[in-house]
């Protein structure tokens, strides 16, 4: 049975002061189905029942609009799309203790799951039966459930207020304690976790042992990273050595998909995609409107290209809902060889259908006399229903095949070696650039032209084409947490951290996740996968071409593989081929003259070897995991976040903010909190109390 109906009987019990719980804000006031005295809680059942209903914290992240402030805005990876982000993507003023965005409920909500977990594991000891089959399971939920919530406060806020008893009244009075504090707490729980919890879940979706060691693995590699450097020298060889072990063993346990589309492949709720076995734990989500709450899942909103005012391409269910908050960067595009790594072309896309025949562009008689296709008339449909409606090319500089005809706001015209293209076509090098232009604020490509940038090569990994209407914001996919590509990864870059006698090491578990990416013979590499292919199951389209449209869909399964790299009339010859030669590194060398992160190394100044290791690294957990919530915390723990922000961000020349090294390596924390504590006094903390308090700069 999936643990899907999640009850939730947690109080807050005025956990961290009224000012920690949001009362108007707050996830949890929306998630309380059945409220208990606490006297539920010293009973087995009660207990159980609060396990199970703490795990819809695990659901938090994926939620709402933080999850792109947070994890994955202001960094090399994405930008802000079609609505400006000043705070999150351009680190401006409006970043601070009282913006009421991402900030306080992260802070609110983790702080909201500290609180039951210290519960279970004061209480578990004392009112459940030891002898029972899950004693040690629901003890272990416990500690992992506080360790995961600490994490993630002390990735986002530094040193944190550590609360490690149940509350029996209101408490005000609370210090920050150090970094090296909360680390150490954080571990000692996820350790006592990986002691208690089973190896394989008793339910669907229920922490194990190997989740555990995941985030052992990753708890360990942050403490070893750059942004702690003034206290844990004395941490680093020990912590190096853990990631190594814990991660080897999630790896062994959970080994990789075969086809990295396989995570992807999302085709219903609960479906077999939903079950690979390189997924360590996944948030869980479905179709069963009782278990949504007031969000769901979110995250397929956040990453789309604006389609629906296109002409011929109304929004429908299969396509998605474009809130459009992010939008790939040239970082993002050009990190990639995108002939020889599947992942690319698995991870965005590049193709939408048409899906209404009457609202399609037509030829104009100033078309025909500049270069329309043989054989057509003006007033002819440039498109159709079931074919494209709109194409992106990811070319290189110096393609000399596409230049820019006519640009409107609807209709979209781009000549291609004189010809117009029938479909809506944006193109990322036009003939005449011939260098590769980070900064997108100056390109001449066409789906640059729109600022803020609302046209862009979307990211696939979250689109939902289950949903239950065409403006529901509700997802049914499950969120995944945690996946043992991360442990590959994590691995390869402790053995990199262990110095140049460990590159080779670390070369071989890099392979893992390289030669998983290459394209195998007699694979199309023309064809697209995504989550939008779920419209065809769905009951809600049935008797529908795309969800609400008989006309056709705009999910396709087809993307711009051999018109972007200018393979045209190659495809038999390709779909032939396997890429694992030019996916394998070979040696050491194969990083260092890496002809894809040569322009990359070149842009960011590196020039030792340990610097290439380390920035390709970088770029191949972007190849591996991007979109997927790490990013703005792995640049923040490696202090590379103001160099890359600097590098690939469009925000460094839009003058709205700026990344501040001495500052926006942390976020601020709430001015809420701040202003509802007191100190060991009783009063009110002062101006100057809160100040010390506060973040630095903020």
């Amino acid at each position: 049975m999936k643990l899907n109906k999640l009850l939730y009987t947690a109080l807050m019990l005025g956990a961290m002061g009224s000012a920690a719980t949001s009362c108007k804000e707050s996830f949890l006031d929306e998630e309380l189905i059945t409220q208990y005295s606490t006297d539920r809680f010293e009973t087995q059942d009660g207990l159980d029942e609060l396990v199970t209903g703490a795990y819809q914290k695990l659901k938090f992240k994926f939620n709402y609009v933080w999850a792109i402030e947070c994890y994955n805005m202001g960094v090399d990876e994405f930008t802000d799309a079609n609505n400006t982000m000043p705070a999150w993507n351009h680190y401006s003023q409006d970043l601070n203790s009282a913006e009421t965005g991402a900030n306080q409920p992260v802070w609110d909500n983790y702080y909201g799951l500290v609180e039951p977990a210290n519960i279970i594991i004061a209480n578990v000891p004392q009112y459940y039966d030891k002898n029972s089959a899950t004693y040690n399971t629901r003890l272990g939920e416990g500690y992992f459930l506080r360790a995961y919530a600490y994490f993630e406060l002390v990735k986002q806020f530094g040193g944190v207020p550590i609360k490690l008893t149940p509350s029996t009244s209101v408490e005000t009075y609370f210090t920050r304690s150090s970094e090296e504090d909360v680390y150490k707490q954080i571990i000692a729980d996820f350790e006592e976790a990986y002691k208690l919890l089973p190896e394989t879940p008793e339910q669907t979706g229920r922490i194990t042992k190997y989740a555990a060691a995941h985030f052992l693995a990753k708890a360990h590699l942050f403490r070893a990273s750059e942004l702690y450097s003034d206290w844990n020298t004395n941490y680093v060889a020990d912590d190096l050595d853990a990631v190594i072990q814990y991660g080897s063993e999630v790896v062994n346990k959970h080994p990789l998909c075969s086809n990295y589309v396989e995570l992807w492949d999302y085709q219903e709720p609960n479906g077999a995609n939903e079950k690979v076995s390189e997924v360590i734990l996944a948030a869980q989500f479905s179709n069963d409107e009782s278990t949504w709450g007031r969000f769901g899942n979110q995250m397929h909103l956040y990453y789309p290209s604006v389609y629906q005012d296109m002409a011929g391409t109304s929004r429908d269910i299969s396509g998605g809902r474009e809130f459009s908050y992010v939008s790939a960067t040239e970082y993002t595009m050009q990190v990639f060889d995108r002939v020889n790594d599947s992942r690319f072309w698995k991870s965005f896309i590049t193709c939408y259908g048409a899906n209404n025949t009457a609202g399609a562009p037509t030829w104009t008689a100033e078309d025909i006399a500049n270069g329309a296709p043989a054989n057509v008339k003006a007033g002819d449909k440039r498109f159709v229903a079931g074919e494209l409606g709109i194409k992106y090319i990811v070319n290189e500089p110096g393609d000399g095949r596409f230049e820019d005809y006519a640009t409107g706001s609807s209709d979209v015209k781009v000549k291609k070696n004189g010809v117009i293209c029938a479909p809506h076509t944006f193109v990322r090098y036009f003939k005449g650039e011939n260098t590769l232009n980070w900064n997108v604020s100056t390109h001449t490509g066409n789906y640059y032209n729109v600022i803020p940038h609302k046209r862009s090569v979307a990211l696939s990994k979250f689109r939902d084409g289950y949903r239950n209407s065409i403006a529901s914001q509700f997802g049914t996919r499950d969120a995944i947490i945690a996946r043992s590509a991360d442990d590959v990864l994590m691995v390869a870059e402790a053995y990199i951290r262990k110095g140049e006698a460990y590159y080779n090491d670390a070369i071989t578990w890099i392979n893992k996740v390289r030669d998983r990416a290459a394209y195998v013979e007699n694979e199309d590499r023309g064809k697209n996968v995504d989550g939008g292919q779920a419209y065809k199951n769905n009951t809600y389209c049935a008797g529908k071409g795309g969800g609400y449209s008989a006309d056709g869909a705009i999910y396709s399964d087809q993307n711009t593989y051999y018109e972007s790299n200018n393979l045209e009339g190659q495809e038999a010859v390709y779909n032939a081929q396997s890429s694992l030669s030019k996916m394998h590194l070979n040696s050491v060398n194969d990083v260092y003259n890496s002809v894809t992160d040569a322009p990359i190394y070149q842009a960011l100044n590196c020039t030792s070897n340990a610097e290439k290791m380390m920035c390709f690294l970088l770029d191949e957990r972007t190849r591996e995991l991007c979109g997927e919530l790490y990013r703005w915390e792995d640049l923040a723990r490696t202090k590379t976040l103001n160099a890359r922000w600097h590098a690939f961000n469009d925000g460094v020349s839009r003058g709205i903010g700026e990344f501040n090294p001495e500052k926006h390596y942390y976020r601020p924390i709430p001015q809420s909190f701040l202003d509802g504590i007191t100190n060991e006094g009783g009063a009110a903390l002062t101006n100057d109390e809160k100040q010390a308090m506060q973040n630095p700069g903020y």
